[in-house]
């Protein structure tokens, strides 16, 4: 269950003017997203299925890990939704648009989120050393400790991974 926040500007600090208008396109939606642990806030776009996308993608994770004050895990969120994001422009047959949902579960924690049309899973592979990609499921799978995985949906897939440390109550 999806419901429909203000959209939210990227923050402009000291830039020239012709940057300044391209930063403060708005990036993204605020909504709250209904999980197995309540009500989470999180930012969701929809992006085209091209590697273009991928910059954009890794600046609404960046924006929203800013904004919630998340800054320890933004350069692991950044890469994981840079690696869902890419395999989904290389594998997925269908479709010209992807979803990217960055979700906040609690204190340090997000998870990155990928819907596509395609309902081919993805599979880690084990790339050679002289082989130039198919390390892709392997980094999420390392920055995120093994937290992620595929929900099937009626027209496609989502892929996600969750980044950041649980905390543990009385540590």
């Amino acid at each position: 269950m999806l419901e429909t926040l203000p959209r939210v500007a990227a923050p402009v600090v000291s830039t020239p003017p012709a940057a300044r208008r391209r930063s403060s396109r708005r990036i993204g939606a605020l909504v709250m997203i209904e999980t197995g642990a309540g009500r989470m806030p999180a930012y969701t776009e929809t992006l085209p299925r091209v590697v273009g996308s991928v910059q954009r993608a890794r600046r609404l994770v960046h924006l929203a890990l800013e904004v919630w004050g998340l800054v320890d895990v933004q350069v692991d969120a950044e890469l994981v939704v840079s690696e869902l994001l890419t395999n989904a422009v290389l594998h997925a047959c269908r479709g010209d648009s992807v979803r990217v949902t960055v979700t906040r579960l609690g204190e340090g924690r997000v998870r990155v989120a990928v819907v596509d049309l395609s309902k081919d899973k993805p599979v880690p592979c084990d790339a050679g050393g002289d082989q130039e990609s198919g390390r892709g499921l392997g980094i999420v799978e390392a920055l995120s400790g093994g937290q992620w995985g595929v929900d099937p949906l009626p027209w496609g897939k989502r892929v996600w991974a969750t980044v950041g440390a649980e905390v543990v109550p009385g540590e």
